[in-house]
Order: C-alpha cells, then structure tokens, then sequence
C-alpha cells in the first residue's frame, strides 16, 4: 500500500497574527485632545430630557466654560433633540455638555473640597470617640511585643 501523505515536517501553516490594536468597548464620552493648562469635565445640562439649569448654573458660576465644538473636530457631535441646544456651538452629547477650566482653578476646587471631606472625618472620629469608654474602648491599638530570653528572671 502506497502511503501519499506528505511528511509533517513539509506542512506548513500561516501563523496568525496578533492584531497591533486591541479591540475595547466603546467610550460613552469621547475624550478630547488635551490642551495645556486646561482640565476638561462633562457637565450635566440635561436628565432624561428634562433641562437642569440649576446644575450648569452652578458649574459655570464654579469657572467651567463650554467648548467650542471647531476647538475639537476630533469629537463627533451627535445632537439631541434634533439639534436643538441651549449651547448651539459647543459640544453636547446626551445631556452633557463638555467644559474647560484653568488647571489652578481646578487645583483649588480639589483643595477645597478635600478639605471639607478632612473636617468631616474629623468630626466623625471626634464623635465616635467621644463614646469611648476606658473600661470597654471602642478602638485599641494592637502591639505585640516580641521578647528573648527566659522571661523576667535576669541572672
């Protein structure tokens, strides 16, 4: 019997690839390209078509300017409500608006905000320990200590 496969050796297959991009699931917000000395935000301007006025007026109010919508083509501009917008130039995407502010106004925001979240704490652990009690403390710290040798007893 005549054997007419080709040796194993002879074969040769196509290696796959790895593809140079991985694939990732779509962003809800696109990011847009960074510009010194700015931060960017998506401020809510809108909640299930219903408009917030007090939101944006306040984040405005805080130094957020809207973007200009020719500052970042890069961003593809889908519009609600058939285009009708209360920022007709800027970029807004399902309610959000995209907003920049200077880095130091920012810097200061964070900062203020931090240290209203440190007060808190502060207080907390104030009152929680205001009911500590010597004979049953709420919060101990543990130590262990690690002795050599044969105990108290020095010769």
């Amino acid at each position: 019997m005549a054997d007419n496969r080709t040796p194993r050796e002879l074969d040769t297959r196509i290696k796959m690839e790895r593809p140079k991009k991985r694939w990732t699931p779509p962003q809800l917000l696109p990011e847009p390209t960074p510009e010194p000395g700015y931060v960017f935000r998506w401020i809510r301007v809108a909640t299930q078509g219903q408009d917030d006025p007090m939101n944006i007026s306040s984040k405005l109010r805080e130094g957020w300017e809207p973007v200009k919508a020719s500052e970042h083509p890069e961003i593809q501009l889908m519009r609600t409500d058939s285009g009708k917008s209360r920022f007709p130039d800027s970029v807004e995407i399902g309610g959000l608006l995209l907003c920049k502010t200077p880095v130091e106004l920012a810097e200061e925001r964070n900062a203020y905000y931090q240290h209203q979240a440190d007060n808190q704490m502060q207080s907390v652990d104030n009152s929680f320990m205001r009911e500590n009690d010597p004979r049953m403390p709420l919060f101990k710290e543990r130590r262990s200590e690690v002795k050599f040798g044969r105990g108290s007893s020095q010769s």
